[in-house]
């Protein structure tokens, strides 16, 4: 068993790469989605579930889980793979992000960032000494540098007086993780639409030195034109032979964009949060399974998909389950939408490796197009 962490590359298909994040905790297949287990649990799975799906990384998070039951908690009762029963990789994001979207009343500094719990109001202070302290008593694998995420539109000048704060607090995020053998420390390049403050944060970054680099705000509604714009320039400007993760996506298609745009890792809430909401994402499309249309028919979601929910169950018993609020609704809808994306990944991993991805990459979309089966 490998005691440190490392990244192999095994085969690239023009931008679009395949390879290996060797970890104590197991191998991590990239292309890799991780399902996000914000408040360590993926809502509506078990973790052995979860792994089933074809996940060899979870995301757990920072912000979350400082509040509730807090950091100190879980590292008391043995670490965040402990507590949650999850025995491979985990990546935590630094807290940055939800602090931006979630919490109450905010104070920035040079220091960092004072916030009110949008849980009960109290008051907390995340700063980049801080996050890495929480990350270390989760125990997390990847280690997130904090870092500071406008929301997009933004004007220039505000862009980039927040990409500086986070290149110094990248800084300092990697001065207070010091030296944690078997764990990585990820920077998290920052700059929004602008290519030249995205390839200044990105030599910032290299300069300081990372087990790996994140493409950060990006999917904060700047609409996917705009992010596949900045990928088809900003993945050049990180190291190679580093893995490069794009944080909080996304769809299927904006997944198979970024890979062929060559991004490495992504997370999102989306396949699990849809679940819990009724929408299936499938390879012919999302099925909105509150529909009418779903009542009486007999058959499966996907008769292509060996998921419980397509194997097992029909679509109207899928829709009447959905419609009466039963718990295995989400259930079965969010594993099969888990399942979905990681066939995804799966399928890419093997076009890359094949060097057939502009096929796979052509039949995917061309397939999503045809829409939903016919109703009955």
């Amino acid at each position: 068993m490998t005691q440190q962490f490392s990244f192999k590359l095994k085969a690239t298909d023009g931008k679009a790469r395949t390879g290996v994040i060797s970890t104590p905790r197991g191998e991590v297949r990239t292309p890799a989605f991780m399902p996000v287990g914000t408040a360590a649990t993926v809502k509506a799975m078990m973790p052995e579930s979860v792994r089933a799906t074809g996940a060899d990384i979870l995301l757990g998070n920072t912000y979350h889980l400082m509040l509730r039951p807090t950091a100190e908690r879980i590292d008391r009762l043995g670490g965040l793979h402990k507590f949650m029963n999850w025995d491979r990789p985990i990546l935590t994001d630094s807290g940055g992000f939800q602090v931006m979207s979630l919490a109450g009343l905010r104070k920035l500094t040079e220091k960092g960032v004072t916030f009110k719990s949008h849980i009960d109001g109290s008051k907390h202070e995340l700063t980049p000494e801080r996050s890495m302290e929480i990350q270390r008593l989760l125990g997390s694998d990847i280690v997130m540098c904090f870092d500071e995420c406008p929301a997009l539109p933004a004007n220039r000048d505000r862009i980039a007086e927040s990409m500086r704060l986070s290149m110094r607090w990248a800084e300092r995020s990697r001065d207070a993780f010091g030296d944690r053998p078997g764990h990585a420390l990820f920077g998290i390049m920052q700059g929004g639409l602008e290519q030249d403050l995205r390839e200044e944060s990105a030599e910032a970054l290299k300069s300081i030195g990372f087990e790996g680099y994140a493409v950060g705000g990006l999917a904060v509604g700047e609409g996917q034109e705009a992010m596949f714009d900045c990928l088809d320039y900003a993945p050049d400007s990180l190291p190679m032979d580093k893995p490069r993760y794009l944080m909080g996506v996304g769809k299927p298609d904006d997944i198979v964009g970024a890979v062929a745009r060559g991004i490495d890792m992504m997370d999102c809430v989306l396949p699990s949060r849809s679940g819990r909401t009724g929408q299936v994402f499938t390879r012919y499309g999302v099925v909105n399974i509150k529909n009418a249309r779903h009542a009486d028919d007999p058959r499966p979601l996907d008769e292509n998909c060996s998921c419980p929910a397509c194997a097992n169950y029909s679509r109207a018993y899928l829709h009447h389950v959905f419609r009466a609020n039963e718990m295995i609704s989400g259930m079965l809808l969010t594993w099969h939408n888990l399942h979905y994306f990681q066939e995804i990944m799966q399928g890419m991993r093997d076009a890359i490796a094949e060097g057939t991805f502009d096929a796979w990459q052509a039949a995917f979309h061309a397939q999503r197009a045809q829409g939903d089966i016919e109703p009955l």
